[in-house]
This record gives structure tokens, C-alpha cells and sequence, in this order.
């Protein structure tokens, strides 16, 4: 089976190769790396060609925003199952897609997922936040439930049944295809209890309060859309996510205060 691994990224100089280095590292052979430049001109560019020779596909261009970049790279992927890393992100370690793509061979499933950390910006040795999911079952969504979008992977035949990524929604877009995708469209699911990503603080949702107001309402909208719940589901999701600060030291926790806040406001 052959992983599509899709990058995309805008004057990303300071992390993109932090995050190509973590592809090249796994141990699985049979990767595709696809990175998509929104037309960089920090030194993104100059690193990309610098492993260009390693990368199956790339491109520098103006783009409609960060889900438009991502549905480019789908398309362009040739890969049976397609994964998604943001340039400020990284695997947990060299097995990671070994791992994924043993979960579908044996479980025949459309897709996977598993646990996810936000680290500290500048030192991605420190865990502010751990976000561990669980095994998904119809309903949850409602619940407030959620999986982290990172770690999900999945078949590239069910993006051409089911569609990319609304990019018309600029921070929500991965809120509401794994919603379409497991509770309206029911695609089999597998949860792998691991942490598969570590996650930089600092990403689009949560870059400014402006922005997380944003979030948000676009997270309703999508609910909305798909008849799937309203304030109260929206007000679960939000609160779900205090629990994933605690699993910390009693030095750790005074770092996440100002974060812990926004949280409880909406929310990282």
C-alpha cells in the first residue's frame, strides 16, 4: 500500500524542514511526500528544493487558503491511503505510518486515527496539551467529540466518493469532513491508542482571540449543516478539551494558564 503524506505550507522556513526530516525518517518504504507552497518568500521554497530530490511532488503558487493548498495535494496524490502533516507538525516517531498501514491491512478499514500532543514552539520536548481520543461510535460527534484531524488517515477512494475539503470554511474545513465523512457517511474507523503527532502551538485556530471566535462559529455552522447538533454540542466540544491539560506536572500547568483560559472561552 502506498501513503500519500500532504504538506501544505506559507513561509513555514522556521519548521518545514523539521517536518520533512520526520517523513524521511519513517521506516515504512512506500511514501509519497506532496508539499504545497502558497508562494513562500521566507526560505520555505529554498529548503523545499533542498530536499527536492526526495519529495515526490511539489509546487510554489498562490493559492485560495490552507484548504484549498491541502485539496491540491489530494489530487495530486497517488497514494491508497492519504495522510495529512502540517508544516509546523511532526511524527511521534519513525514508525508511525508502519504502524497506520498495518491497522489497514489487517482491519480493512477506510480509515484510522490516534492520539495527538501540542508541544511548546520552541521546544518540542515540552507537552502543553494532550489530546487523547478514543474509539469512535455513531453519535459522538453530537457528544461534542472529535478526532485529532492530524492523525487521521484514510483511503484516497473515499475523498473521490465523498469529497475534499469545504474550503469555503477557513479554520472549521477538518471539523466538518470527519464529521461527513464517519457520522453522515458511516466510513469504517480504527483507533490506534498512540500518540501519532506532535503538534506545535501556534496553528491558524488558535493564533489569535479574533480567530478563535472565528472557530467557533464556523464549528456551529458545520453542525448546522449537517443536522447534527447546535449550542449545546458546541459548548461539549469546547469543554472536552480541558481534561487534555491536566496530564501534566505542577510546573508544566503554570506554562498553560493564559492557553487553559482561551479554552474555557473557545477555545483552542
Amino acid at each position: 500500500m502506498k501513503v500519500s503524506i500532504i504538506t501544505a505550507v506559507l513561509n513555514g522556513a522556521k519548521t518545514i524542514e523539521y517536518c520533512i526530516q520526520s517523513v524521511l525518517m519513517q521506516t515504512y518504504p512506500h511514501i509519497e511526500h506532496i508539499i504545497i507552497d502558497g508562494g513562500s518568500t521566507d526560505g520555505t521554497v529554498e529548503i523545499i528544493k533542498k530536499y527536492e530530490d526526495k519529495i515526490a511532488y511539489w509546487v510554489s503558487e498562490p493559492d485560495n487558503g490552507y484548504y484549498d493548498a491541502i485539496n491540491k495535494g489530494i489530487k495530486a496524490a497517488c497514494g491508497d491511503i492519504i495522510g495529512i502533516l502540517n508544516s509546523d507538525d511532526f511524527y511521534a516517531n519513525d514508525k508511525v505510518i508502519e504502524k497506520v498501514v498495518d491497522v489497514f491491512r489487517k482491519n480493512n478499514v477506510d480509515s484510522c486515527y490516534g492520539d495527538l500532543q501540542y508541544v511548546d514552539k520552541r521546544d518540542p520536548d515540552k507537552v502543553i496539551r494532550y489530546w487523547k481520543s478514543s474509539p469512535y461510535r455513531n453519535g459522538l460527534f453530537k457528544k461534542g467529540w472529535m478526532i485529532p484531524h492530524p492523525t487521521f488517515f484514510v483511503k484516497r477512494k473515499v475523498y473521490e466518493k465523498y469529497g475534499l475539503f469545504n474550503s469555503d470554511l477557513k479554520i472549521a474545513a477538518d471539523y466538518e469532513l470527519m464529521l461527513r465523512f464517519l457520522e453522515k457517511n458511516k466510513i469504517s474507523t480504527y483507533y490506534i491508542p498512540e500518540v501519532l503527532v506532535k503538534m506545535r502551538l501556534g496553528g491558524a485556530s488558535n493564533r489569535s482571540v479574533l480567530n478563535l471566535i472565528r472557530k467557533s462559529y464556523e464549528d456551529y455552522l458545520v453542525l448546522r449543516m449537517h443536522n447534527i447538533g447546535g449550542l449545546l454540542t458546541l459548548f461539549r466540544k469546547n469543554l472536552s478539551k480541558i481534561s487534555q491539560f491536566f496530564k501534566k506536572t505542577v510546573k508544566e500547568r503554570g506554562h498553560m494558564v493564559l492557553v487553559l483560559g482561551l479554552t474555557l472561552f473557545n477555545f483552542v
